[in-house]
């Protein structure tokens, strides 16, 4: 069995590039596979491992300057979510663009699980998904509005088209695990906004602690790791991956004609040039080839 940790933190790291060699050779060593990005304004990522090597990995973080009271969710899987580790240094752990974000600041008011259903169904509060399009398309919060960015750096620009439409309106917030939420309520309440919530833990503790039947979610939410889609319970959801493009898909969806596999679905299938999915073929022959040796390609995830 796997432990699955999905963690992010805010805080000033001075020199990202130096916990970088630490970090990653933790990992290593502990067999602990995933992604965890570095920069000046914190750690994110999503790790998996064996129970003692994610307790050592998250000692060594919540050791870093100022990660003392780092907090993460856990799930579990019975298979590895993750083929191997990388550690990244990037200029945000969450890509806004907004140079004046920051959340270290100030962000909107958290709100608990159990609390989020009143607040979302209150008649003078608009409820935003900060999710990218095809996270959206699988599952939301009843009565959400969608943004349709493709990705959350769209997001401040859809903001200011649409601002009016909120005039007067509290603004509720969700995202996956809540580090969209942080950035995004700073922003808004730098743009003047009053009153802006946002769902502490995100989507992912909501579905683990609130009951199915008392639930106001729709459908599954996009994880970015192997398991691809979690319900309620965080149970693993029917969702596969196009290795073309990223989406998730179902599994009735590759009976579609444009359906094919590591090339494309019906999502692509017109995005690609021939050259593209070409090119997409032969790795998918080389994903198959080491499969029959007994192998796993570096670029089957």
């Amino acid at each position: 069995m796997y432990t699955i940790a999905a963690l992010y933190h805010f805080t000033r790291f001075a020199d990202p590039a130096a916990l970088k060699p630490a970090l990653l050779d933790l990992c290593l060593a502990q067999t602990v596979k995933g992604t965890l990005l570095l920069a000046q304004e914190g750690i994110n990522g999503t790790i998996a491992g064996p129970r003692a090597g994610i307790d050592a990995v998250l000692s060594h973080i919540r050791a870093l300057p100022g990660c003392a009271d780092l907090e993460w969710k856990e799930a579990t899987s019975d298979h590895p979510p993750f083929p191997r580790m990388k550690v990244r240094l990037k200029r945000e752990i969450v890509t806004m663009g907004q140079p004046d974000v920051d959340p270290r600041a100030r962000v909107g008011h958290y709100v608990e699980p159990e609390a989020w259903n009143d607040l979302i169904r209150a008649p003078d509060v608009a409820v935003i998904d900060t999710r990218n399009d095809y996270e959206v398309a699988i599952g939301t919060f009843e009565g959400a509005v969608d943004p349709e960015t493709d990705t959350f750096r769209d997001f401040p620009a859809w903001w200011e088209k649409n601002k009016d439409r909120f005039h007067n309106k509290r603004i509720a917030m969700f995202c996956t695990g809540g580090i969209r939420c942080e950035k995004s309520t700073n922003f808004l309440l730098e743009q003047g906004v009053e009153d802006v919530y946002h769902l502490k833990g995100g989507i992912l503790r909501y579905l683990e602690e609130m009951p199915e039947q008392d639930s106001t979610w729709q459908g599954e939410c996009f994880v970015f790791d192997s398991r691809v889609s979690v319900g309620h319970g965080l149970k693993e959801g029917p969702h596969e991956l196009c290795h073309g493009c990223r989406r998730p898909i179902l599994p009735q969806d590759k009976a579609r004609p444009e359906y094919e596999a590591g090339v494309s679905c019906h999502h692509c299938i017109n995005e690609t040039s021939e050259a593209d999915k070409a090119r997409f073929r032969e790795r998918q022959k080389q994903i198959a080839l080491a499969h029959a040796r007994g192998e796993r390609h570096m670029a089957a995830e």
